[in-house]
């Protein structure tokens, strides 16, 4: 591998646009093959506050500004970060919270499918026993599946999650 891109070197140069879009090219496939699949294990079961949304956005802001690197200004001629709005446009595809909102998403109906009496969908269905901790309650994974469900359009809430195959019916407060 390393004879072969040392080959393609003197063709187009350090400097050549293609070159240097290929390389981008390959910067974004690995980050999306390797390092997003790590940094999201997982993630179907969290239930993430706005304090960790927010730096899952700033962790993959950093790592969209690494692949693309600085940008020149046309009239200074200086160099300088992207912004956050120029790093959305370049980097296509959704960002990192709606990769994990999806993921829940396909977790939940994954679950909504299962049989009564499965261990995944008693804890999700069921209630704890007991007194809860003084101070406001934490959020639940229900909580961001009810937010996501909003921001998807169904106002229903959890009670209208109606998933086919098995025609298995979730129904959560």
């Amino acid at each position: 591998m390393q004879i072969e891109v040392r080959e393609c070197l003197p063709l187009f140069g350090t400097e050549s646009f293609v070159f240097q879009f290929a390389i981008q090219n390959l910067k974004i496939k690995i980050y999306r093959t390797i390092i997003l699949h790590v940094v999201l294990y997982g993630c179907e079961t969290w239930s993430l506050t706005l304090r960790e949304e927010r730096k899952l956005r700033v962790f993959e802001n950093r790592v969209l500004r690494r692949v693309f690197g600085p940008k020149r200004e046309e009239v200074t001629g200086e160099w300088r970060k992207l912004h956050n709005e120029e790093l959305s446009d370049r980097y296509s595809l959704p960002n990192i919270v709606r990769v994990v909102q999806s993921r829940r998403m396909r977790w939940v109906t994954h679950v909504a499918r299962m049989e009564q009496r499965r261990g995944v969908y008693r804890v999700l269905v069921g209630t704890p026993e007991g007194k809860r901790p003084l101070g406001r309650p934490r959020r639940r994974w229900e909580d961001n599946i009810k937010m996501d469900l909003q921001e998807v359009g169904g106002s229903c809430g959890w009670s209208c999650l109606r998933i086919g195959r098995g025609g298995g019916h979730l129904c959560v407060g």
